[in-house]
């Protein structure tokens, strides 16, 4: 007589190991408390543009008579725009133009600087390299609002205040964009490949423009946002070097419109200041989301280690 002996029976899965879910780097574990966070600096972040946009459409009556955060009864955002170019024989046309001015002379040029100073750093060996590295460091350290009187008094002596060449020249120097632009040469251009080139024939002029350059392009996309956002907003160094208004640019100009409401007499335009600042961010945000896929990849070299 033969037996048979039943086979056990399965082990049901644990109840916690079936409510554990896996976290994996495509689905990252879900916190309340980080999502509370980032949605309040989002809206610390949006709310003075949304108030930026919303007082924009309103006249300078409605801008006393209604709320802040909401419209007003009538909606002037186009006579605000038209208003605010024509204003003072179109003074605010004088100051874009200034702005961009800086921003291709000083901002194109601290970014070229940058790149030319970042790959000699990054691919070159040198005596006084360490001491290069410790000047860089401490320049990066230093704001620059510190550096503002002592750079006025020496345009000064040379007669270049008052003068565009004031705000152009300072602003060529960027620590940072040097900094950033001597790690990023250094992660992303291989010396292997520089050897290949040199081994080829080609010259050091070459083989920069030709080869370092093209790998360049993100680390050069973020230095030159950074460059071109410090130029664009710069205020207390126009404020210290410039007198004319002819040379102002949108940042001092704005300035000096919403300071006629202190003077005697002066005219209360409160809605073209806040109508000149709509139009003054909106080429930094235009660039910022045009260029984001390279600015962001520059940001992100060297993170990884090989």
């Amino acid at each position: 007589m033969s037996t048979s002996v039943a086979a056990p029976p399965a082990k049901s899965a644990s109840p916690l190991r079936t409510a554990r879910k896996k976290h994996t780097a495509g689905k990252p574990k879900r916190s309340l408390l980080l999502t509370g966070l980032m949605v309040l600096m989002v809206l610390y972040t949006v709310a003075p543009l949304i108030w930026l946009v919303i007082n924009s459409t309103k006249t300078q009556a409605g801008l006393g008579s209604s709320n802040g955060l909401w419209f007003a009864h009538d909606f002037a955002l186009w006579d605000n725009i038209r208003t605010t170019f024509t204003y003072h024989d179109g003074i605010f046309v004088r100051w874009l133009l200034n702005t961009l001015l800086y921003v291709v002379l000083g901002a194109g040029g601290a970014t070229l600087l940058a790149v030319l100073g970042g790959y000699a750093l990054a691919k070159f060996d040198f005596p006084g390299k360490r001491g290069i590295f410790a000047v860089v460091i401490g320049a990066v350290a230093v704001p620059g609002t510190a550096l503002a009187v002592p750079t006025f008094l020496m345009f000064s002596k040379m007669g270049l205040t008052d003068t565009p060449w004031a705000v152009i020249i300072p602003s060529l120097v960027s620590p940072f964009g040097l900094y950033l632009m001597w790690v990023f040469a250094a992660e992303a251009i291989p010396t292997e490949l520089l050897e290949a080139a040199r081994m080829d024939g080609a010259s050091e002029l070459r083989t920069f423009f030709q080869v370092a350059l093209p790998l360049l392009a993100p680390g050069i996309v973020t230095v030159l946002l950074f460059t071109t956002v410090a130029t664009w907003n710069n205020y207390f160094l126009p404020l210290i070097m410039l007198k004319d208004p002819d040379w102002y640019p949108l940042t001092l100009g704005l300035s000096a419109w919403n300071s006629q409401a202190e003077t005697i007499g002066g005219d209360v335009i409160f809605n073209l200041v806040i109508t000149g600042s709509l139009i003054t961010i909106i080429p930094l945000i235009a660039a910022f989301l045009f260029l984001q896929k390279y600015w962001q990849s520059g940001l992100a070299a060297g993170s990884v280690k090989e």
